[in-house]
């Protein structure tokens, strides 16, 4: 009877001295989209959990885990979103890591969809544990963009509009003084990719302020604010009105003196009267672009950059190929409306900030017609792309060449210019010219030069493409052959691993 006793009381000593008690933050834990963050867990007292089982997974997935690791070392059995993002790290400078108990997970390139409750399982051969982690992820939204209108009434009403927020953020109205003004209204709109679109407004006078902000902010304190001038609106109003006209007019005049002059000169040097001025061509004057034949094609490119699709931030709605290649909606995504898709965004995984690149998109895939509706271009690292077409400017970070079936083609220029470009491009060539601030579209097929975008970068581009939707073609695109050149020893090995996969 006494050993039996003794051995009861053992194997309570040997359960008590392994028994296992999980231990993670009780707050959650709040990071931006596309950053790395720390999920911290850990056993207490600690222990050394180099043999035990360490297992993160989410919600159910138990079976489909985000990292597993056992027998010392990490699995290959993973859920495939986390695959190259997940890891065990230190939840601080001062963790001994596994020795010491330390189990937290590090995520990198965060996206929307992480959000939510990660479990942090810990089990050894005769007890474990879990706790439940909450993170929280947050997107900064554009710069807010204030465009006052005059009333009749002697007040200005004031629109805010930003985009690319998450989650739902608070506007506020105030005056220089720190005045808090009552707004007239202001809506949201939620895209498919969960971003929301915010818009307020207001009516003030001159009583109510001088300098009125429009300040828009996430519950974690960041914000983005714009500032606006109330009183040099309404004192320019009464007699801007007559200045532009009175302008306008001399402007007009003088042009058509000009123009007179040298119709007459014309005229008088080859005796034929001009054909009648074509407002398409007018219209790429303007822009400082004019349709050249017989571009080198191969001059440009030696210039030539691989370019693939960025998965990460691919939108749900779009299908990218094995190689990072080829895009397209989905087979699943019904569109509405007539409205181009402008959410439907692909991005690089190449990043400029220097430098020329070129490189080249098939618009056509045999037996299919050329694509009729496509967005090609570059945007600033970090931009989102929204719903809200007008918010897709240059000012956001936006310079974009777009097909837009019946209606045409148009440069996304804060006033949209429509363009004339026959015949439809079925290869198109991009050149960036990062230093002068050009971006350039070519029709390859024909050797044509389109258009040149004069344009103000600063920080990261990264190449746009957005397939539209209903096409029976994709964007596929190019890998562009390159003149002959000597062969000299590579100092990029980065392309040549690339060029190995292919």
């Amino acid at each position: 009877m006494m050993s039996i006793i003794i051995t009861l009381l053992v194997n309570l000593l040997i359960e008590t001295s392994v028994s296992l008690t999980v231990v993670v933050p009780g707050d959650p834990i709040v990071a931006h989209v596309g950053s790395t963050v720390i999920l911290p867990c850990w056993i207490s007292p600690a222990q050394n959990a180099e043999a035990l089982e360490i297992r993160w997974y989410r919600q159910d997935q138990f079976s489909n885990p985000i990292l597993l690791y056992n027998h010392g070392k990490i699995q290959d059995v993973q859920e495939e979103s986390y695959r190259n993002r997940s890891s065990l790290t230190l939840r601080s400078d001062q963790s001994g890591g596994l020795k010491d108990g330390d189990v937290s997970l590090r995520l990198e390139k965060l996206t929307l969809q992480d959000e939510g409750s990660f479990h942090c399982y810990v089990s050894g051969e005769s007890a474990y544990d879990k706790e439940e982690v909450v993170l929280k992820i947050t997107v900064l939204g554009s710069t807010p963009v204030l465009v006052p209108k005059p009333l009749d009434d002697g007040r200005v009403n004031i629109s805010c509009k930003s985009s690319g927020w998450y989650p739902e953020p608070s506007i506020t109205w105030t005056s220089v003084d720190g005045r808090v003004l009552h707004p007239g209204g202001s809506s949201h709109n939620r895209g498919t990719d969960k971003m929301l679109s915010v818009h307020s407004w207001t009516a003030v006078s001159r009583s109510d302020a001088h300098l009125v902000s429009c300040s828009i902010s996430l519950r974690t304190g960041e914000l983005q604010e714009s500032r606006i001038d109330v009183q040099a609106i309404i004192s320019s109003d009464s007699s801007g009105p007559w200045k532009a006209l009175f302008f306008t007019f001399l402007i007009c005049a003088l042009l058509g003196l000009v123009g007179l002059i040298l119709y007459k000169y014309r005229v008088k040097l080859t005796g034929k009267k001009p054909a009648g001025p074509n407002c398409e061509e007018g219209t790429m004057d303007k822009l400082g672009n004019k349709v050249v034949e017989d571009v080198n094609i191969e001059e440009l490119r030696q210039h030539a950059v691989e370019i693939t699709i960025d998965r990460e931030r691919l939108h749900q709605d779009l299908k990218v190929s094995k190689d990072c290649k080829i895009v397209r909606d989905s087979a699943d995504y019904n569109h509405t409306g007539e409205e181009f898709p402008v959410q439907l965004c692909a991005f690089g995984a190449q990043r400029f900030t220097s430098g020329r690149h070129y490189w080249e998109v098939e618009l056509v895939r045999s037996p299919n017609p050329p694509k009729n509706y496509w967005i090609i271009g570059v945007v600033k690292e970090g931009s989102v792309a929204s719903r809200d077409r007008s918010a897709l400017t240059p000012s956001s970070g936006f310079w974009f060449l777009c097909s837009d079936g019946p209606r045409g083609f148009h440069i996304n220029t804060t006033q949209p210019v429509k363009l004339s470009l026959t015949p439809r491009p079925e290869r198109l060539g991009v050149l960036l010219d990062y230093k002068n601030g050009q971006l350039s579209f070519y029709n390859v097929t024909e050797r044509k030069h389109l258009l040149t975008i004069s344009c103000r970068f600063s920080g990261s581009v990264v190449p746009l493409f957005n397939p539209g939707a209903g096409d029976q073609s994709p964007i596929t695109i190019l890998d562009c052959p390159k003149p002959e050149e000597p062969a000299v020893e590579s100092s990029q090995p980065l392309l040549s691993n690339n060029s190995s996969d292919t």
